[in-house]
């Protein structure tokens, strides 16, 4: 039975360390992380857990930062991850404020907070020797956000391929554990005319009329019904066009569908492909480029998912008060869940404003979700019952 107590000496290093938690986090927002140029964070972090005592950490090529505390020969690893990239485009730093117990930053939360709790953990498992019966590893992974397209996440789940037997990201609040994988396909759709002069070549095909009859087509599929799972689609951005007085010879969007359902995904792609058809056949040029694509949930062994998943309800109640609801979400989780790896995700703290600029954490919070992720990990090492407090 998996314990939520932490023992003495875990107890001792959370109430010892809150302070530099804190002053981690602010070192962290202001290290510009957009994804796909997270390479100052990620160095920023390998210095800081060699300093720290870790061994053997290192960055791949994606650039991950790896800790593998106890994976050498193990073959059912348990992988603890917090994504370093947040989902601002920004280079230059933030400057983090505090204010009525709340520290103001975009990105403070998502996922900063998470990864500076990780570190502080990394840091445990290193001055403790934690070893682990199945294998351990700790790894900051770049690109969860947008069109990162879960990039660091997928290489770690290659790197270490046949090996992983869960995997658990630190991403967002403990108010909500992630159970399910919501899957997205992402495009962007250009259509191309002869266009012309808005009065000397009136009646020329303007490509803006036929962007706008292919959204029509979209926005008149109707996503699957299917029992327990969700399907949508959006289009979020169109441009094109030259000037008011130009018949439009190119115009483009940005258009995506998701779903937590593997079969109603297909099932859009067959909608989506049809109505770009149905405009080629009007003798237009239409381009499709597919620049994001995330799995949705596979068949992982439906027992191991919900003791994972009712572990990480358990453990965080045990130390908020607070029993987290189950939701479905777009993490990277998707990766593993998608190859059938139990997998689950919460945060370590409490907040508002994700992906805004607004974003804030109540500091405060920090405790609870320091504790209830540090006990994840705990749960997994070997030598650890002793420490166990029996209250």
């Amino acid at each position: 039975m998996f314990q939520t107590e932490l023992g003495a000496r875990a107890q001792a290093y959370v109430d010892g360390h809150m302070d530099e938690l804190i002053a981690l986090i602010e070192a962290l927002c202001r290290i510009p992380a957009p994804s796909h140029q997270e390479d100052q964070r990620a160095e920023f972090i390998q210095k800081w857990l060699k300093e720290a005592g870790a061994k053997g950490v290192y960055i791949d090529e994606a650039k991950n930062v790896i800790y593998p505390v106890d994976e050498a020969g193990k073959d059912a690893l348990s992988i603890f991850m917090a994504h370093t990239d947040t989902v601002f485009p920004d280079l230059t730093p933030f400057e983090p404020r505090t204010e009525n117990g709340r520290m103001y930053c975009p990105g403070v939360g998502d996922d900063t907070a998470n990864v500076a709790v990780l570190m502080m953990i990394a840091r445990y498992a290193a001055q403790n020797g934690l070893k682990s019966p199945s294998g351990l590893v700790i790894a900051f992974n770049s690109c969860e956000e947008g069109l990162g397209n879960l990039k660091g996440c997928r290489a770690l789940m290659e790197r270490f391929q046949g090996r992983v037997g869960k995997v658990v990201s630190f991403d967002s609040g403990y108010d909500c554990v992630i159970a399910r994988a919501v899957g997205s396909a992402r495009y962007r759709v250009e259509v191309r005319t002869e266009g012309g002069h808005s009065f000397a070549n009136f009646g020329n095909r303007n490509a803006i009329r036929y962007l706008s009859l292919l959204i029509d087509m979209l926005y008149a599929i109707k996503p699957p019904e299917k029992p327990g799972a969700h399907t949508t689609y959006n289009v979020g951005m169109i441009q094109g066009g030259t000037s008011v007085n130009t018949i439009a010879q190119q115009a483009e969007m940005l258009y995506e569908y998701r779903s937590d359902d593997m079969e109603s995904m297909a099932a859009m792609e067959k909608a989506f492909t049809a109505a770009v058809q149905a405009v080629r056949a009007m003798g237009v040029e239409v381009a499709v480029e597919k620049i994001g694509e995330r799995p949705c949930m596979g068949h992982p062994d439906p027992a191991a998912q919900q003791a994972l998943v009712r572990e990480c309800q358990d453990i965080i109640q045990r130390h908020s008060g607070l029993r987290p609801g189950l939701g479905a979400g777009s993490t990277d989780c998707n990766i593993p869940l998608s190859l059938d790896i139990p997998a689950a995700c919460f945060g370590v703290y409490r907040g508002q404003g994700a992906h805004t600029r607004e974003e804030w954490i109540e500091l405060a919070s920090l405790e609870a979700g320091f504790k209830s992720a540090l006990r994840m990990v705990l749960n997994q090492a070997e030598g650890e019952q002793a420490e166990f407090s029996n209250s």
